[in-house]
């Protein structure tokens, strides 16, 4: 099987650990079509900077040595963009202290007119497929940083999957900003989409999840 030079694999690494959650070696090295061997030396090297960690399966009476599991360290999840949080955090603390919580709300108002103005400029028109349309959404998405994907569903609804909140750290002092997120995909998708949102990374979920209908 070809390998890939070692940058580019610690890279997809990171990535897979990130948006997939937990894996063994083998598991890793058959999405990134390189041997396990490979794929656990670089594992070695990323558990020694302190980014990834394993750990062994419960004993089930099996045959022979489990794989381990690999999972990312909070230093390995630290890789991500944040998006400037200690910026932010500041930011909303001091908008908030001096000027007072509707200070907040003018200022949550007017990023949230922001990004529909934004996201309507870049995804398709009202017209087209749903599926396509949220398509475009989580491409959006990972552009800023939430690594996003779609998944259309057998009863025509489509979910998007968000593996990383780049502003987890502002939202967890400001509950509106996830609020308007869901704002944001009800004004930029119409009134004939439902939104609803399935998975929180606030409520202890691996990953933020969207469901979206057509009405």
């Amino acid at each position: 099987m070809p390998d890939v030079n070692p940058t580019t694999t610690r890279e997809r690494l990171l990535r897979l650990l990130k948006t997939r959650g937990p894996a063994t070696a083998p598991r890793l090295a058959a999405s990134l079509s390189v041997t396990p061997v490979a794929v656990r030396q670089h594992l070695a090297l990323l558990a020694d900077e302190g980014l990834v960690t394993s750990e062994a399966p419960p004993a089930r009476g099996s045959v022979g040595r489990p794989a381990r599991s690999w999972r990312l360290t909070s230093q390995g999840h630290a890789l991500f963009p944040e998006g400037y949080a200690d910026l932010a955090l500041d930011l909303i603390e001091t908008l908030e202290s001096s000027l007072g919580p509707s200070a907040l709300e003018t200022f949550l108002a007017h990023r949230l007119e922001k990004q529909v103005e934004r996201y309507r400029a870049r995804l398709p028109r009202a017209s087209t497929p749903l599926p396509e349309r949220v398509r475009a959404l989580a491409r959006l998405r990972t552009e800023e940083g939430y690594l996003a994907r779609s998944r259309k569903e057998r009863d025509g609804s489509v979910r998007l999957f968000e593996d990383h909140c780049p502003v987890c750290a502002a939202a967890e002092v400001c509950q509106g900003l996830c609020t308007n997120e869901q704002r944001l995909f009800e004004r930029v998708l119409g009134p004939r989409v439902r939104v609803e949102r399935e998975q929180h990374l606030f409520s202890g979920d691996r990953h933020c999840v969207w469901r979206f209908r057509n009405a």
